[in-house]
């Protein structure tokens, strides 16, 4: 990935997309856990929002990366 551009920018632009779909699916979760009336879905969405947590933990650590990767002078592991 470079600072001004190029084709690192696709990449992160889609770990972006990818955090953003992720929060979104999150919430929705978080939604169907706190106000759904049926134990079995209320069940099943705490499930998905530990799933889609755990997704979101990586890809933000990627970003994080990537975020460093942009930066002028960062190492090259």
């Amino acid at each position: 990935m470079t600072p001004t551009g190029g084709d690192g920018d696709a990449d992160f632009l889609a770990l972006h997309a990818r955090r953003e779909d992720l929060e979104l699916g999150l919430s929705r979760a978080q939604q169907r856990r706190q106000f759904g009336t049926d134990p079995d879905e209320v069940e099943k969405a705490g499930a998905e929002e530990r799933a889609l947590l755990a997704e979101l933990d990586a890809v933000m650590t990627l970003i994080r990366g990537a975020e460093y990767q942009r930066m002028p002078g960062a190492r090259r592991w």
